[in-house]
């Protein structure tokens, strides 16, 4: 295990942006939470929160959620909701368009939103026509290079799934925010 808690050999592939929006998200509905129990106090907060999490959620969901994780045995993709998983011996191919896109032997193209982009070339400061490849590129050439160096065991069958932990959570923050019009119109 890493000392952040994955295993060895995994890699998660995020969009840039991603990790911005939800940092800026999480300061401003703490500041908005903060704000809201100074000048109306904890009750009144309370019935504020539910609208504060449910943008926070929305963020969340939009901008940082969505990934491509990548191990010895198979990819998992996450599109905000909803998760793809399945060994590397079920991708035919791996394309990088405006974003990254798997080709799987079932037939279907499995665009990734939160995983390497199509970008033009990076130039560097100072030095004049001299570039460095892309982020996207680099990225893809790694993901190519676990593509083929993937033991024959890396067969796994393609699952679709929900992210359940994240509907709950929204359930939870509709249910909250059905109180909290409940109790401020009581």
């Amino acid at each position: 295990m890493n000392h952040d808690g994955r295993p060895e050999g995994v890699r998660i592939f995020r969009a840039p942006s991603g990790l911005f929006a939800i940092g800026i998200a999480i300061l401003l509905a703490l500041f908005l939470l903060g704000d809201a129990v100074v000048r109306a106090g904890w009750g009144r907060m309370l019935l504020l929160a539910p609208w504060i999490l449910l943008a926070f959620w929305i963020v969340y969901e939009n901008a940082y959620v969505s990934r491509v994780q990548i191990d010895d045995d198979g990819v998992t993709v996450q599109n905000l909701l909803r998760r793809t998983s399945f060994g590397w011996k079920r991708v035919r191919s791996i394309e990088l368009r405006w974003q990254l896109v798997f080709v799987l032997d079932d037939g279907r193209k499995l665009s990734c939103y939160g995983g390497p982009a199509k970008a033009g070339p990076v130039r560097r400061p100072g030095r004049d026509g001299d570039s460095r490849e892309p982020a996207g590129i680099r990225a893809l050439s790694e993901i190519e290079d676990r593509w083929e160096a993937a033991p024959d065991t890396a067969d796994a069958p393609i699952i679709r799934s929900w992210d359940l932990p994240a509907l709950l959570a929204l359930g939870a923050i509709v249910i909250w925010a059905i109180a909290a019009i409940l109790i401020a119109n009581a």
